[in-house]
């Protein structure tokens, strides 16, 4: 296979793998692409990846392969710039820059002027004719070289550079004459030997190779972890090296540099977007060294800026750019990010890539670009990032308002919200039942805190990870979550809240951003999301190209409208044990667990029936016409048993009974490991009569619904945490029973399905057998990856950054489906349970339901459906339609 390919000047462009991003890079693919249609790009050559990987296998040594075409690659530049490498009369000099397959930015930065020595750079001065140039551009080259190669910092550079201008009263680089920067290279290569114990670097080809290295380095440096890590970028891609001829914007006024956009990337709008700088090499763009000018003039106008735009100051090369930008975006069908130089007049396009842009923007350009018949309604749908919506979906930070951060945490739900400061879950309720907005703030939370959660704008917790007890739950409300937030201190019994160094009352206010972590003091304004329009037009084209159906978790009326309003076709989990932990009913649950026979729970069941009844009304009132998978109770106990003596106080008013006594009654009940235990079936095959209570209060509510509407739901009642075929026939066998008094007693009959929810291991290894009693599976993927790798979801946090970090899981697998483990599970328990049931429907119910990843999976495996948080429901239709469209 060829290791480095040429481009520009005579190079063949015909090799496939060429314009092949995950051989070459996107940057390399798009040099080739770009030279191969013509375009003014400067020659040079690009290293493929595969050679990088090997780099780094073989302990960072380079093949002889690789040198030999490196050196004939060389060659082919020389030949069509008409110069040599190293030459001391008129050097050839080179661009060295890095260029994954997906674009990386600040991976490594850019080392320009190549091939600069002591000798060399009285030979450029020379043949361009300016000294002052030539010095400049050495000076330029040893410290970026030194910088991103060598090591040392550049803040010694920028030092030095400094103290000259201001011994010599200036306030801008243009104003140093050639003698000025050959002096300061003096002092450049004096710091090199100072910090190194050597001198710099003279021999050309030991320069040239020493940056190809610290270009294939860099793929295993921290911040390329980093931004793999949080991109989901595979660590054995690798990274390209494209090796390029000069050409120079800082030869005079009739050069410059810049970078463009051929659409607004924050807006989507259609006007050219970008920077120029006259006079100037790429890195003065972007390091903020000077500070840059419009392109245009409509943009300087609107600015208010005085400088001239390059519209105006070099007329011809911008008129030639604005022919560049449409053609790049004919062809390749995409806004385009550009890099480009003018040197003495004449344009030369360094880089284009597809641009990042807001989620707005990308929504924007997908819409319109099918409205100018530039890309069709099947490109629109693949081209929008599903995950890109979250920022869509919620009410965000007013881009123009000012922040006082007070920390910053993990963004564990997005969205932004503001409101006082409450330190607990009654006080939440209190307060926002008074029309206050407010903040949960915690330590961490609980499923007692769930009233709280719901009654406030947004949570914020000093512990706890992305899938935390409090992240998966605000997410799955839609409100907005900051999690881990380690510089927060409260104390309760002054109700007080320290952030660092800031002390805050209960009652102050604060604003969260759970996109970005940010906690800051005070009212930060928010702007709505907009649903309609452009995001609209979307969803509607996703929702024809879409094979699964779309489902929501959702267990409150207020979770099924908003989650209608996002397009979700029904319940895929309404998880009932949420219900029980108002104030009004958890002493009923309570009484119930405690109770030490039969009649103690049938007393308090009798006062739950209605409750239940009034809940399940009020959600098949929304959801008439859809299928609703409800999930019987599963509460590991320890989630409702009181623990503080005051509720135990309050549970001993209830009840008549004694503190001691209930107290010795909950220690009877404690458990060791409460997520495998007396849970799920397990519960109602030793208490029947509480499945039967749940089972009951769902048809009288359905059936009520018909009679007052005349549409009703279809009710799929899922017995959870089975294991086995005979614990789903003994409760199907209480659903039926239920079922038929009902309908007996209201004159009504309805459909329903009974059928199980797969998250244990053995279910889905004895899912054909299961099958024979089971119309359904819903997978329960977050039990089923705790029950698969033996580890608790609301442990993980604390290690399983370590694993994605050290490449044991390439996600979190809580996040994301473990496709190679849980993920054959599922498959293997879809392919069963057809067997046995052809016409059995299978769904995945997990936090999965939302991430586009697993969905993809979901479609190739052939579920049903999938069901997410309300707010994820549109991240799952497009997710689901771009599956659909993968599997052709």
């Amino acid at each position: 296979m060829q290791t480095v390919y040429p481009f520009g000047g005579s190079a063949a462009h015909s090799d496939p793998r060429q314009k092949d991003k995950t051989i070459v890079g996107g940057k390399g693919a798009n040099l080739a692409e770009m030279a191969s249609i013509g375009l003014p790009v400067p020659p040079g050559f690009t290293i493929t990846t595969e050679e990088c990987v090997a780099y780094l296998n073989d302990g960072g040594d380079f093949s002889e392969s690789l040198k030999a075409a490196a050196l004939d690659a060389l060659s082919h530049v020389e030949r069509t710039v008409g110069k040599r490498f190293g030459d001391p009369g008129d050097p050839l000099l080179v661009s060295v820059r890095s260029g994954a397959r997906v674009s990386m930015p600040g991976m490594m930065d850019t080392v320009l002027n190549l091939g600069l020595n002591d000798d060399t750079v009285t030979g450029l001065a020379q043949s361009s004719g300016d000294a002052r140039f030539a010095w400049d551009s050495y000076r330029r080259f040893i410290q970026m070289y030194s910088d991103v190669v060598l090591g040392i910092d550049h803040g010694l550079f920028e030092e030095a550079l400094e103290i000259v201008k201001e011994d010599n009263g200036f306030y801008n680089d243009t104003e140093m004459s050639s003698e000025h920067w050959q002096a300061l290279v003096g002092q450049y290569k004096g710091i090199v030997e100072q910090e190194l114990g050597r001198p710099f670097p003279q021999d050309v080809n030991a320069q040239l190779w020493g940056a190809i290295r610290a270009v294939f380095d860099s793929w295993d440096s921290d911040r390329a972890k980093v931004y793999r890590r949080l991109n989901d970028i595979p660590s054995d891609w690798g990274t390209a090296v494209n090796v390029q001829a000069m050409v120079f914007g800082n030869m005079g006024e009739t050069s410059a540099t810049g970078v463009a956009f051929t659409r607004d990337p924050a807006t989507g709008a259609r006007a050219y977007y970008g920077e120029y700088l006259i006079n100037a090499q790429g890195e003065d763009v972007v390091a903020g060294i000077r500070t840059p000018q419009y392109l245009t003039i409509a943009a300087r106008e609107a600015a208010g800026a005085k400088p001239l735009s390059m519209e105006e100051a070099l007329p011809e090369a911008y008129a030639e750019l604005a022919r560049v930008f449409d053609l790049l975006e004919l062809h390749y069908k995409d806004m385009q990010d550009i890099e480009f130089t003018v040197e003495r007049g004449k344009l030369w396009m360094l880089q284009t890539r597809s641009g990042k842009r807001t989620a707005k923007a990308a929504l924007k350009m997908a819409v319109d670009m099918v409205a100018e018949g530039l890309i069709d309604e099947r490109e629109a749908v693949r081209r929008v990032d599903p995950m890109a919506l979250d920022q869509l979906l919620h009410p965000t930070l007013d881009p123009e308002a000012e922040r006082n951060v007070l920390t910053t945490g993990l963004p564990a739900s997005p969205g932004a919200a503001a409101g006082k400061i409450v330190l607990d879950a009654d006080t939440a309720e209190q307060w926002a039942g008074r029309g206050e907005k407010v903040i949960l703030v915690r330590v961490e939370t609980s499923p007692e805190d769930i009233h709280g959660m719901h009654a406030a704008q947004g949570i914020l917790t000093a512990r706890g990870g992305m899938t935390s007890h409090a992240a998966v739950v605000a997410r799955g409300m839609g409100r907005p979550c900051v999690s881990g937030a380690g510089q927060v201190s409260i104390d309760r019994a002054t109700r007080t809240l320290r952030i660092g160094a800031t002390e805050l009352k209960e009652g102050d206010a604060i604003t969260l951003d759970g996109a970005t972590g940010q906690v800051m003091l005070g009212i930060v304004p928010t702007v709505e999301p907009e649903l309609a329009g452009d995001f609209g037009a979307l969803m509607v084209w996703a929702d024809k190209l879409r094979r699964m159906k779309v489902r929501t978790n959702a267990e409150t009326p207020d979770d099924c409208r908003m989650a209608r309003q996002f397009g979700a076709e029904g319940i895929g989990l309404c998880r009932t044990e949420h219900m029980f932990f108002e104030a009004s009913r958890i002493s009923l649950v309570r009484q119930m667990i405690l109770a030490e026979d039969e009649a103690g729970r049938r007393r308090a069941l009798e006062q739950l029936l209605p409750e239940q009844r009034a809940d399940f009304t009020a959600i098949f009132e929304v959801m008439a016409g859809l299928p609703c998978t409800i999930r019987l109770l599963d509460p590991p106990l320890h989630e409702f048993l009181p623990h503080a003596d005051e509720e135990f106080a309050e549970l001993a008013d209830a009840t008549g009974l004694g503190v001691d006594h209930l107290k010795r009654r909950a220690a009877e009940l404690h458990e060791f490991n409460p997520m495998l235990g007396h849970r799920g079936c397990r519960l109602g095959i030793t208490f029947p009569e509480i499945y039967a209570m749940q089972a009951r209060a769902i048809f009288e509510a359905v059936c009520a619904v018909k009679i007052a509407s005349g549409e009703a739901p279809l009710p799929e009642i899922m017995i959870p945490l089975v294991a086995t075929k005979r614990e789903l026939a003994l409760l199907k066998a209480v659903v039926d029973k239920e079922a038929e008094a009902v309908f007996a007693q209201t004159g009504t009959r309805v459909d329903y399905l009974v059928g199980t929810m797969i998250e244990l291991p053995r279910a889905a290894l004895m899912a054909g057998e299961i099958a024979e009693e089971a119309a359904f599976f819903s997978f329960g993927t977050n039990d089923l990856t705790q029950t698969t790798l033996g580890v608790s979801r609301d442990d993980a946090a604390r290690f399983l950054s370590v694993y994605v970090d050290k490449g044991i899981f390439p996600r979190d697998p809580f996040v994301s489906l473990d496709i190679e483990g849980v993920g054959q599970l599922v498959e293997l328990a879809a392919e069963r349970g057809r067997a046995t049931r052809g016409n059995i429907k299978l769904g995945i119910c997990g936090e999965h339901g939302g991430d586009p990843a697993s969905i993809a999976f979901c479609e190739k495996v052939g579920l049903d459906y999938v069901s997410a948080s309300p707010y994820r429901v549109p991240i799952a239709r497009l997710a689901a339609a771009q599956a659909a469209l993968k599997q052709g």
